[in-house]
């Protein structure tokens, strides 16, 4: 197992990871297999969607905002109650298919760490698995 550290500078905020997974996998060897990229945090995610078109993800942080507001009636003391259903909504990891040895994501796609309860230094886990027959 890996790890990718991400330095967040706001409270919501979505950081292309694709890049440093995909290096995690060429770092591996492993040519076919599952890369499992893992957030440890309870106001994070990761999500895999378009990031072509930088508007997809704001108006996806805005829709998140409108259905989980930071300022709802919640009992959590701490504060940010907003990040944890927030983060529970996004999912805290995502797995991909690797064949000869590169992602398997669409022409779109990319892999987001999910900021929700910033500004912080944030860890992510890639665990690079490789089929039985490598």
């Amino acid at each position: 197992m890996n790890t990718i550290a991400v330095r967040t500078t706001s409270k919501t905020q979505w950081i292309d990871i694709t890049a440093q997974v995909h290096e995690q996998v060429n770092l591996s060897g492993v040519k076919n297999g599952l890369a499992v990229v893992y957030v440890p945090h309870t106001t994070a995610g990761i999500t895999i969607n378009e990031h072509a078109d930088p508007a997809v993800v704001q108006d996806i942080n805005e829709k998140l905002s409108e259905l989980v507001p930071d300022n709802g009636p919640y009992s959590h003391l701490e504060g940010n109650s907003a990040g944890h259903i927030k983060a529970s909504l996004m999912g805290s990891s995502q797995s991909v298919i690797i064949k000869d040895s590169r992602l398997q994501l669409g022409t779109w796609q990319g892999i987001f760490f999910c900021e929700l309860d910033g500004p912080r230094s944030r860890q992510v886990y890639v665990k690079v698995i490789s089929e039985s027959d490598d």
